[in-house]
């Protein structure tokens, strides 16, 4: 891949981000609460302006790579007007959050201003009660995930253990192999020597009795010269 490749990749993905922001602006201003919502939406806003920010901090540093000074001024040039762009989006993505909180304040305010009605009283207690089991739900559902990784990483690590103990099993099995056919050898040898050491023994005994006898030949020899 070329850098006119990424180049284009990389400008692709800025345009991509900054529809995001601007979508997720426009869902700001449609909000209506309760708050929880509001923050989920401010994060979630904050996540693609960071993802944004770091797009155009790499196609600027794409730019500094350019040989050409022409090219390289051009893209430059681009990420000033994205960098220009960003800032806009940032100052929206303030005011929209300013008139979704002043429309929440207002719905509260005039929720609490309803005569006190049984009807407005029943409403804010359903929506209160849904808010918790909201919440109650999401706090299982985390405590389920996490009990599930931590059974997960336990069955992970027994598993470990137990090829860890095979592989030690096959390696003590082996090595048993190896001490039984070395003791084997060292049987044999020592057998082979206790053998060429009789026959050795024999030798010695036989050498002996002939250099006995030839004394006695040379003896009877010279007797039989001088007498």
């Amino acid at each position: 891949m070329d850098d006119t490749q990424v180049v284009d990749i990389v400008r692709q993905e800025i345009v991509n981000h900054n529809l995001l922001v601007k979508a997720l602006i426009q869902d700001i201003y449609t909000c209506t609460g309760p708050l929880e919502v509001l923050n989920e939406l401010n994060q979630e806003g904050r996540s693609k302006i960071g993802l944004l920010r770091k797009q155009i901090d790499q196609l600027e540093s794409l730019a500094k790579e350019q040989e050409k000074e022409s090219e390289r001024l051009k893209l430059l040039k681009e990420v000033e007007s994205h960098r220009q762009q960003l800032t806009s989006t940032l100052g929206a993505f303030r005011k929209a959050n300013i008139t979704c909180m002043l429309t929440i304040e207002k719905s509260n305010k005039d929720e609490l201003l309803d005569n006190g009605s049984e009807e407005a009283v029943l409403r804010h207690r359903q929506r209160r009660d849904k808010e918790g089991l909201v919440k109650m739900s999401s706090n299982v559902t985390e405590q389920l995930l996490s009990i599930s990784r931590h059974l997960a990483d336990t069955t992970q690590r027994s598993a470990d253990t137990l090829e860890t103990l095979a592989n030690s099993s096959s390696n003590v099995h082996s090595t048993q192999e190896e001490l039984q056919t070395t003791g084997s050898v060292i049987s044999q040898s020592g057998k082979l020597l206790a053998k060429y050491g009789r026959r050795e023994f024999t030798d010695k005994v036989l050498l002996l009795f002939a250099f006995a006898f030839f004394l006695a030949c040379v003896l009877y020899i010279v007797q039989k010269r001088l007498f």
